[in-house]
């Protein structure tokens, strides 16, 4: 009796505590994305292992909720801390053999993990952080500069491994939250310039020939159909057969019949399509858009523009990764290799959104 007394007040007093549509929302995303991998075909080890991702990112989630954010908010050398940390877990992977050519995961035993999904969400704890206590000094260009380095570290090692994805993303963040503290013009033209010739000269210098073939294929996919082209081709081909309403779960002929490659990653949404049609995939973009209302909801209510500027962070981190994943599967951007949230497989990503909506619902706790 006292056991149950005591768990019906943890719920109570978590309950009262959190943006409970928020809560309702990823749960039943991820479970769905569970139910989906199954239907795909996953195996039951894969199906498994995301459900034991699941039930750790929600745990994880429920346990930040009552972490107190003003730690970040307050402590300098806290957040400091958590960033060198995660920039030299981002640069282990080298230590480690590289998976299909990349050297993004540290791998022990049975499990694997990939640093620059932590990263990303520390990055934005930290840029959070930043331009909080500076706002009022955004136009002092030296502001945008060391900001720049803090978000150059991490870019140029992934770019390294080489993961041009996360190095996209880990840019669009710190861009995203320059523009949400308030960057002047002039500024902002001079990093659009500074953009185009890095962007240049990284097509010539730094990016690989097989990212250049991603690139290009994307441009031309029915040139190499059988090869460079084929991936997208077939992606298209799932969206396609998915019509309205989809072929029925388990029932989609692109994955059921291993057409489409990657349908628990990168063509988690393709694969989606081809089992639950457009109507599925409008019920995953509406739960997404939903999600990020409720973040920017809370975003608006704090007090403190650390909490503020987290939430845009955050709404940044999800819409971006949203955006390139669906992208990549209908062909309007080249494969990258960045999962769609909450759905595509693997612990790295899902538990990175999860402490980033653990951060924010702490911060709907604490105001």
């Amino acid at each position: 009796m006292a056991l149950k007394r005591s768990f019906s007040n943890f719920f109570r007093r978590y309950h009262s505590g959190i943006d409970v549509p928020l809560f309702v929302t990823v749960v039943v995303l991820c479970l769905f994305g569970v139910f989906n991998m199954y239907g795909i075909g996953g195996s039951n080890s894969l199906v498994t292992k995301q459900a034991i991702f699941v039930g750790a990112g929600v745990l994880l989630m429920s346990v930040l909720s009552f972490f107190n954010y003003r730690y970040f908010k307050n402590s300098s050398q806290f957040v400091l801390t958590f960033y060198v940390g995660a920039v030299l877990f981002l640069a282990l992977p080298f230590l480690f053999d590289s998976i299909r050519g990349v050297q993004s995961w540290v791998v022990i035993g049975g499990l694997t993990f990939e640093p620059a999904e932590l990263m990303k969400i520390i990055l934005i704890v930290l840029m959070a952080k930043y331009f909080s206590q500076r706002h009022t000094l955004i136009n002092d260009f030296r502001h945008v500069l060391i900001s720049g380095v803090y978000c150059l570290v991490p870019a140029v090692i992934t770019l390294i491994q080489p993961d041009l994805g996360s190095a996209i993303i880990i840019t669009v963040i710190w861009l995203g939250m320059l523009l949400a503290a308030g960057i002047n013009t002039h500024h902002l033209f001079l990093l659009i310039i500074t953009g185009l010739v890095v962007t240049s000269m990284g097509w010539l210098f730094i990016l690989k020939p097989y990212q250049k073939v991603r690139v290009l294929s994307f441009l031309s996919p029915a040139s190499d159909p059988r090869g460079s082209g084929y991936n997208l081709i077939q992606s298209k081909i799932a969206i396609g057969n998915g019509h309205i309403f989809g072929n029925g779960w388990g029932n989609g002929p692109q994955t059921k019949n291993g057409f489409l490659p990657e349908p628990y990653n990168d063509f988690i949404f393709a694969a989606t399509a081809d089992q639950f049609g457009l109507v599925g995939l409008g019920a995953v973009m509406a739960a997404i858009l939903f999600i990020i209302s409720r973040i920017l909801h809370i975003g608006q209510r704090a007090a403190s523009n650390f909490g503020k500027l987290f939430a845009l962070g955050l709404v940044i981190f999800i819409a971006t990764h949203t955006i390139i994943a669906a992208s990549v599967n209908v062909g309007l951007m080249p494969v990258t290799g960045i999962p769609f949230p909450f759905l595509s497989y693997g612990g790295s990503s899902l538990i990175s959104f999860m402490i980033g909506i653990g951060i924010i619902q702490s911060i709907k706790r604490y105001g």
